[in-house]
């Protein structure tokens, strides 16, 4: 039993093998914007040249600029009535600030919209005049037909590389119905990877020469990973560049991944490391989850993010992580030889997590809420208890 419970936090690491323990601090979590609740508050981002304020997102399509102090939040984009929130796992689902957000004004926005079914990444630009985005800049880059209203997925967010990165979840239903996961002619069930650096009104994006699918038929060369189901949150680690994923899972695994350029995680043919269907020609080249864990500790996982600031020494290169379902929080991080360690940091109180991300030192934010499908939320900060 021992060492089943060990190969499930190792992957293929050998568990008998010498390792230097990498140290998981306890922690405990502080609310950042005192007085002040979210409503589905389901991501919060630094803003680039701004040490004074975070951006929180609202699943219902308004993108707030709050203060760290005890000022007013600024409205900068306000799409209610836009976005499509009939199914909860529809709405406005991510947004990328560019890096150099305070000379362009540009930002990235991913959102769920009707009639017909579809999520849209788009790109927005706040004018050289103003402090707040204009909602008629808006050009389209990616239309996304959506069969169901569950798994749009969605993170949207810039690599250390300047690409433009977006998870998209399998389309939905249950069980991946329509094989998405694993057909890329289309990019349901995929990381896309983008160009927008050289992008004009006639072409929003370019395909980066590097992207691990060129040229090959009937496959989507804006792919740079698949097999995945509903990636909900992923982010890059700001020292390795690593692309740390959070992938739902279906009836028994939630897992966490490290997404590499051209891999095949599995979907649907595994759910985590486990058979979900068989075909007599499985890929041979399935790549595994770096963490699962089984429905006895969650049922809906929240990626995380690896801290790198400064205040907080023990927190260095610990993998940040929950379960919406359980409020379950877990600090991961990597020994000596490479494997994988995971412990459960939730604390007294659970609070349930819809998305992590950093503040403008490194330190590791997260809108959390009270209960699963609970509408007011808050904004916390992951920090040691010594």
């Amino acid at each position: 039993m021992i060492k089943i419970l060990l190969l499930m936090v190792l992957g293929s690491q050998d568990p008998t093998a010498p390792t230097t323990a990498c140290e998981i601090p306890s922690v405990k979590t502080v609310p950042v914007l005192r007085g002040r609740t979210y409503r589905e508050p389901i991501q919060v981002l630094t803003i680039p040249g701004d040490k004074d304020s975070i951006l929180v997102v609202e699943r219902s399509g308004r993108i707030l600029r709050a203060p760290l102090n005890h000022g007013t939040d600024e409205l900068l984009l306000d799409l209610r009535g836009v976005v499509s929130t009939r199914n909860s796992e529809e709405g406005l689902l991510s947004v990328a600030l560019h890096p150099r957000w305070k000379e362009t004004g540009v930002c990235y926005v991913y959102k769920s919209l009707s009639k017909p079914r579809r999520t849209v990444l788009s790109r927005f630009t706040r004018p050289k005049e103003s402090t707040v985005i204009d909602p008629e800049s808006e050009e389209v880059l990616l239309t996304i037909n959506q069969p169901y209203g569950n798994h749009n997925g969605g993170t949207v967010l810039f690599g250390p590389d300047h690409m433009l990165y977006l998870s998209v979840g399998d389309g939905g239903s249950a069980n991946d119905p329509h094989g998405n996961g694993q057909d890329k002619s289309n990019l349901l069930g995929t990381i896309v990877r983008l160009d927008v650096s050289g992008a004009t009104k006639d072409t929003p994006y370019l395909i980066p020469k590097d992207n691990p699918f060129l040229d090959q038929k009937d496959v989507r060369p804006e792919i740079w990973a698949f097999g995945l189901r509903n990636v909900w949150r992923m982010s890059f680690d700001p020292k390795t560049g690593e692309l740390w994923a959070g992938d739902v899972g279906q009836n028994a695994w939630e897992e966490i991944d490290i997404i590499r350029r051209g891999g095949n995680y599995g979907w649907n043919l595994r759910e985590g490391r486990h058979l979900f269907q068989s075909l007599e020609d499985e890929p041979k080249d399935l790549v595994d989850p770096v963490i699962e864990y089984g429905r006895g500790e969650g049922g809906s996982v929240t990626g995380g993010s690896v801290y790198r600031g400064s205040e907080y020494p023990s927190l260095d290169g610990v993998y940040i992580y929950g379960d919406y379902m359980s409020g379950r929080l877990w600090g991961a991080c990597r020994d000596s030889t490479g494997a994988f360690h995971t412990k459960e940091i939730t604390g007294s109180k659970r609070l349930f997590p819809s998305s992590f991300g950093t503040g403008p030192n490194g330190e590791i934010l997260a809108c959390v809420f009270s209960g699963p499908y609970q509408r007011s939320g808050q904004i916390v900060k992951v920090q040691p208890t010594e």
